[in-house]
This record gives C-alpha cells, structure tokens and sequence, in this order.
C-alpha cells in the first residue's frame, strides 16, 4: 500500500490543527490504528479497477488505505470541516471528495459510478445508510462496511435467529451477507464502548415478479408486531386476518408462522400473492400507506 497512514500521534494532532473534536451527534470514532486500516482494504477484496465509495471518512484514516487499492474513491463527508480538509490530507487524484448526506445522495452524484462500498459507519445511521446506498446505486457490486457489533449481528443473521429482523431481511433483498470480523474498541478515537463488527456483501438479483416496496411492505407489517402470527400481524395491512391469511395461503406459508422464520423470498412470494389477490398494502392506522422503514 504506497500511501503513509495515520497513527493515533497523527490523528489527534489533525484534529487539533482542524478545530476538531469527534461528536456523539454525527456518530464520529476515528480510526487510529494502521493494520485495522489494512485489515479493512484486505478484506473488501478489491480489484484495481474497482471504484469505492466510502462514507464519512472522518480524518482520513481509511481514505488513505482505499486510495492506494482501487482506481477512484468517493467519499460522501457531512462535516464541512472535515470535508474541506480530507483533499490536503488525501493529495491523490483518484479522490473525489463529496460534502453530502450520504442518505441523500443518487446516482447521479458519482462519476465514476461506485463499485463497491467500503465504510466505518456511523453507528447512528448504519442500516439506513447502507440500505438507501444500495437502493439509489444499482452499480455497487458489493462492499464491506464497519458497524457496532450488535448492528453487524443484525445485518447477517439468517431466518429463525433471535436477531433476524427488518435488517437482516432488507439488507438480503439487495445482498447476501456475511460476518467478517469483529474489531475492539481501542483501536478508535475516541474509543467506543462497544466492539464494532464488519459486514461483507456481495450484491445478488432480488427476487422477480414483485416491486421492492410492496415487500418492503410486509416486512414491516410482519416485524412491527413480531410476537403475532402472520394471519394477525399482516391484518392491517392485508385488510383484515382472514385476508392475511388466504393471501399467506395462496403464498404457501402457514398462517401460523412468525416474520422471523421467513426469508426474503417468502416475503416476496407474499407480496406477490397480495397483488394477484388484490389484497395487502391497505391504509394503515395513520392515513398512510406502509412506507419503507430502514432500522
């Protein structure tokens, strides 16, 4: 790796020559370890021709490490500060420095378009900023991001674990993903008070025939009221149990079932079975239709 990363020394005096002091509010631990960098670029399995998207570098720490192993990085700043200074830091042409929300940015913000996500994430935001990434860029072919290690857990568990829930399903949509390591708190500035795990993914075609959002749909409805039965938990949004449950029928699933045992493909088998049906995505309570929740 060509580029000279930093070490705590030189993180904490970047910080004191910038004003800067990590915040609670914007989710912000530096990394300030070397080989915790290097591990991170080793294990996103990157090629030379991968374009990487990374979202809030921070300091810089893992910037330096991504902009010796692929062809461009993005990285998408909140900070103006931190946005402002990572070009000195960071003196390659292969950076583009973006100073955005990462929950807004589109497509059309990167050129060239991103290949492969590579983040220490935000705690705050983890989930929906990894599932409104995968949304808007259809070219990221996968990634491998840094959470808490409680979110990690999440993101990865499969059917019937006691933490499979909206993440694990949502995240399955787009992606099949895989737990990669966990990484201890010392190793961040300042240093957390829960170990962060990391996330690798690898992009996957969603399941045909049904729209995103209509599945997304039944995911909330089956997990907003988790301890139900399906035929009592899709109630609402089938239009009444004995709806949910012909639709649930129709989709090969017991009625009897939990949303924690079901896959991303019988969430979708549901969703289409609704629409064939004409039942499913009634009004809820509020006057709105199910929208899709990322946490």
């Amino acid at each position: 790796m060509a580029e000279s990363l930093l070490g705590p020394a030189e993180i904490r005096e970047l910080a004191a020559r910038l004003g800067v002091a990590p915040t609670k509010k914007l989710g912000q631990n530096f990394v300030h370890d070397p080989n915790t960098v290097r591990r991170i670029v080793a294990a996103a399995g990157l090629t030379p021709q991968d374009v990487v998207l990374e979202v809030g570098p921070g300091l810089g720490s893992l910037t330096l490490g991504l902009v010796g192993a692929a062809a461009h990085v993005h990285a998408v700043e909140i900070d103006p500060t931190l946005a402002a200074a990572l070009p000195e830091t960071v003196a390659s042409e292969r950076l583009t420095v973006h100073h955005a929300d990462a929950l807004r940015v589109t497509a059309a913000d990167f050129r060239p378009a991103p290949t492969m996500l590579v983040a220490n994430l935000p705690y705050n935001v983890a989930v929906p900023v990894v599932l409104n990434l995968l949304a808007e860029l259809p070219t990221l072919r996968g990634g491998l991001v840094m959470v808490q290690k409680e979110v990690a857990d999440r993101l990865v568990a499969p059917p019937g674990s006691k933490v499979y829930g909206v993440p694990s399903v949502k995240l399955a949509w787009y992606a099949e993903a895989r737990a990669a390591g966990r990484v201890p708190p010392a190793v961040f500035w300042p240093v957390p008070n829960v170990d962060s795990g990391l996330v690798a993914f690898a992009a996957r075609t969603p399941p045909a025939g049904v729209d995103r959002r209509a599945v997304f749909a039944v995911v909330d409805a089956a997990f907003a009221q988790r301890r139900k039965t399906l035929r009592a938990a899709l109630a609402g949004w089938a239009g009444g149990p004995d709806k949910a449950e012909q639709v649930l029928v129709a989709a090969g699933i017991s009625p009897q079932e939990r949303g924690e045992s079901l896959s991303v493909g019988q969430f979708a088998a549901i969703a289409a079975a609704a629409k064939l049906s004409g039942h499913g995505g009634k009004l809820s309570a509020s006057g709105k239709r199910h929208e899709e929740v990322d946490s």
